[in-house]
């Protein structure tokens, strides 16, 4: 059905990605891939001496136009360790032909780690974005995910003031839903500039933390972070997972601060330092 679908409306996108990815011979490797339209992966690195997998997820087109579909797949197996990111934005444009859709479902094995932290998303002024993460956890595994969300183009003036921004996560562990989380935001909403949403910023990010924590790793998320910049930051330890936060100006400044509250998370709660992507660095 769903190559029927693309091959019926040729103006509309409709990308798959599935990975899977297990331990072999002392790493973790990229072991099958599986995609349907633009959507790729470059060849996988093991920069990190514990044989994580780092892979960077590719869609040549750049951006999301109005009926498009997006729709990628992970499985990590049990003791498995990987690193997901883009290389660049994520664009959802004006929409003129429907909603356009990102859905991500990530599979995470006994005692595995995945750590899915893909560059920010810019929404267009009169898109029409629908954002889906679904997690599944297996006893003893850990995810870390973050989302970065930038309304218009605050460089060029542009502002969100028509479309709609619809977001969704849910984590489960063994069946049990431990955080869900949805958003509703139209163009133009008054939410954008009460002092109790969006406070007039056009940038907001979520990093969930959800594995094994230490008493301390909130603390240790504080004093590495501190309180710099023009935006606001802020960590929580709730019952099943640690939830950092940001809102402010610059996304690249709130990418500054998730990195150093990964840092602290991973240190504190895997027992080893952040590995930066090298494509970050480009």
């Amino acid at each position: 059905m769903a190559r029927a679908h693309y091959a019926a409306q040729p103006s509309r996108w409709l990308a798959e990605l599935e990975l899977w990815f297990a331990v072999n011979a002392g790493k973790t490797r990229l072991m099958r891939r599986r995609h349907l339209g633009p959507l790729v992966v470059q060849k996988p690195f093991h920069p990190e001496k514990d044989g994580t997998c780092h892979v960077y997820l590719l869609h040549p087109p750049g951006g999301v136009a109005g009926g498009d579909q997006l729709d990628l797949r992970f499985h990590v197996e049990a003791n498995a360790r990987a690193v997901l990111t883009t290389p660049g934005a994520t664009k959802f444009y004006r929409s003129e032909h429907g909603v356009s859709t990102q859905a991500t479902t990530i599979d995470i094995g006994a005692n595995a780690v995945c750590e899915y932290l893909p560059q920010e998303t810019i929404v267009f002024d009169g898109a029409d974005a629908s954002i889906d993460t679904r997690v599944t956890l297996e006893s003893g595994a850990t995810y870390v995910g973050w989302d970065f969300i930038c309304l218009g183009r605050p460089a060029a003036g542009e502002r969100f003031e028509t479309g709609t921004l619809r977001q969704r996560i849910e984590i489960t562990r063994d069946g049990r839903k431990i955080w869900f989380e949805r958003v509703r935001l139209p163009g133009g909403s008054a939410l954008q500039g009460a002092a109790y949403a969006l406070a007039g910023q056009p940038t907001f990010g979520t990093m969930v933390y959800a594995g094994p924590a230490t008493e301390n790793a909130v603390e240790r998320v504080r004093e590495a972070v501190g309180s710099r910049g023009d935006g606001v930051f802020t960590v929580s330890q709730l019952e099943h997972v640690v939830v950092c936060r940001y809102l402010g100006p610059r996304v690249s400044e709130g990418k500054s601060l998730f990195i150093q509250a990964w840092d602290a998370l991973r240190t504190s709660c895997q027992g080893k330092a952040a590995s930066a992507p090298r494509i970050w660095a480009t």
